[in-house]
């Protein structure tokens, strides 16, 4: 079971991992009304090295991201949910636009994205590659989003 911590412990917990020779492995999202593609690509990511740590947008950039309806959640809770998974280490939540401040703390020898990503279109692929690391493309294909079971479940009600 994961824990949720600050992010300066994440990253100390990243580079200890890395002293005893293991691969960090970070990934982030919404995770806003966890479905089956999260819970493939979670386990894709872990698959790639001994340490997962998943970055959780905050409230404030789900909204800027997805608008203003969303989350469906809260960070807190999100962030809980995804931390229960197998799997998953660590769990930071973060406010930013992007995921490249958690990456230059954490310093990920992999970076995992969602197949919604190509290894080129990544927005945070140059800061990786620079810091040594690679992007990864992982999880199965986008089959599901919340968007759409937000949909689904609002027409439901009605």
């Amino acid at each position: 079971m994961g824990r949720l911590a600050d992010l300066a412990t994440v990253a100390a917990a990243a580079a200890a991992a890395r002293a005893r020779g293991g691969r960090v492995v970070l990934t982030n999202g919404a995770f806003d009304l966890l479905h089956v593609g999260h819970v493939r690509y979670l386990k894709a990511a872990r698959e790639l090295g001994e340490l997962l740590v998943v970055a959780v947008n905050s409230d404030a950039s789900v909204r800027r991201a997805k608008g203003p309806n969303r989350p469906v959640g809260p960070a807190a809770e999100r962030a809980e949910i995804v931390a229960a998974l197998e799997g998953v280490d660590w769990v930071v939540i973060f406010d930013e636009p992007t995921v490249e401040h958690v990456i230059e703390e954490v310093r990920p020898d992999v970076h995992a994205k969602g197949t919604d990503y190509t290894a080129d279109n990544v927005p945070e692929a140059a800061l990786v590659r620079r810091l040594g690391g690679r992007v990864a493309i992982v999880g199965d294909p986008k089959d599901h989003s919340t968007t759409e079971l937000a949909g689904k479940l609002s027409r439901r009600r009605r």
